[in-house]
């Protein structure tokens, strides 16, 4: 495999990596790596393909639509009923990213705190939409506490 491809992640193969349908590769790639702060892992430009990751391991595969693994009718927003959650060092730094870029906020930002058994877990989160319209939130943990 030659650079011009990529190589496989650098923080290893998670044990699990969503791959996202898309309309168009090239503004998706535009949103997750200019916007979120993804790289190329490796990329299969003649299957219009690119595998995703960032530093803290989160690792995501785009590619463009061609109806080979449709398996019903993908209308706008697609991923309806699904949400995808992103645990980033720089947290701050991609909200500034995001308003800075004029993309739009769903939800946000805020902090929460939610039960986990006999605690409650913290976090900043903000949740916006890619370009086909897949949730994410963004989020940073800001601690634990006991109940």
């Amino acid at each position: 495999m030659t650079d011009e491809f990529g190589k496989p992640p650098q923080g290893g193969w998670s044990k699990l990596v969503p791959e996202l349908l898309v309309a168009d590769i090239a503004a998706s790639q535009r949103f997750w790596c200019g916007v979120l702060g993804f790289s190329i892992a490796y990329q299969r430009p003649a299957e219009k393909f690119v595998y995703l990751e960032r530093p803290e391991g989160i690792q995501i595969m785009l590619c463009e639509r061609s109806g080979k693994w449709e398996t019903a009718s993908l209308d706008r927003p697609f991923g309806r009923g699904a949400m995808f959650q992103l645990y980033v060092d720089d947290w701050e730094e991609m909200l500034a990213t995001v308003k800075t870029a004029g993309w739009p906020i769903h939800t946000g930002p805020r902090e929460v705190w939610r039960r986990h058994g006999d605690r409650e877990g913290g976090q900043r989160e903000f949740f916006v939409q890619d370009p086909d319209g897949y949730l994410l939130m963004i989020a940073r943990t800001i601690g634990h506490r006991l109940l």
